[in-house]
């Protein structure tokens, strides 16, 4: 049975592509930063069928990197690595606008770039050797279309009025780390994409998704989830190093 790796998957976007990639008969590794969770979140898929297990997965501790990837190496093998858990700090307390650039403190940065960058680059790196065996390994990186260069250069779009400096420049370093692990692996079965899903229900928008799902402008999780189970199922003779979103391929 093949099976994936998701960080942050006890709810929002990583809980609604467990789910999907679950209906589709893989076998979920359901990180968790929140053992009691992710506890939670197993049992709640496996009363629907799905053949999970839950594993405490905090992405910037590098020794709960090493666990998840001692435990996968010992119990079974790894396909699909899904890079999810993101966080959106921008120094306010929550409800409260992002201030200016000028004005975001560096621990705010900090707290980002641990979560949004370090984190799927840990843990690319120590699901390498795991991937490098599947016959078809795929590493999917869920950024956003904040972190895109050709849309905050456009004077046109209207996401540059967001103005999130620690969100939207990590996932712009994401972006850049996607392209440069496709490119190390270009010889390789591994591809490697990044992906925008969209203005999407989820906490990380900052009400929770009971709250905006129904709003103008906010899609369900499962339309993003979508969105990241095709990257993950990318046919063998489908691109690598390629950052898309809902309407096709996105600019970097």
């Amino acid at each position: 049975m093949p099976s994936v790796l998701i960080s942050g998957a006890n709810k929002g976007l990583g809980l609604a592509t467990a789910r999907l990639l679950g209906r589709k008969g893989f076998h979920i590794w359901l990180g968790s930063r929140s053992a009691a969770a992710g506890l939670a979140t197993e049992a709640k898929l496996r009363a629907e069928g799905l053949n999970v297990i839950s594993l405490q997965l905090d992405v910037t501790d590098k020794d709960s990197i090493a666990a998840t990837a001692s435990r996968i190496m010992a119990e079974g093998s790894l396909d699909i690595l899904i890079n999810n858990a993101a966080i959106m700090d921008e120094g306010v307390p929550p409800g409260q606008p992002a201030g200016p650039p000028s004005a975001v403190p560096l621990d705010a940065l900090q707290r980002s770039y641990a979560t949004n960058l370090f984190g799927p680059v840990r843990l690319i790196q120590a699901m390498l050797p795991l991937l490098l065996h599947a016959p078809s390994g795929r590493i999917v990186n869920v950024s956003s279309r904040l972190g895109s260069f050709g849309h905050q250069t456009d004077p046109d779009w209207p996401g540059r009025a967001v103005n999130k400096l620690s969100y939207s420049s990590s996932k712009a370093a994401l972006n850049m780390a996607t392209v440069l692990f496709a490119y190390e692996l270009r010889h390789t079965s591994i591809k490697v994409n990044a992906v925008s899903p969209g203005i999407i229900a989820t906490d990380l928008n900052g009400e929770g998704a009971s709250v905006l799902h129904g709003r103008p402008g906010y899609g369900a999780p499962e339309e993003g989830a979508r969105l990241v189970v095709d990257c993950a199922l990318m046919p063998d003779d489908g691109p690598s190093g390629k950052f898309f979103g809902p309407g096709g391929e996105l600019p970097w």
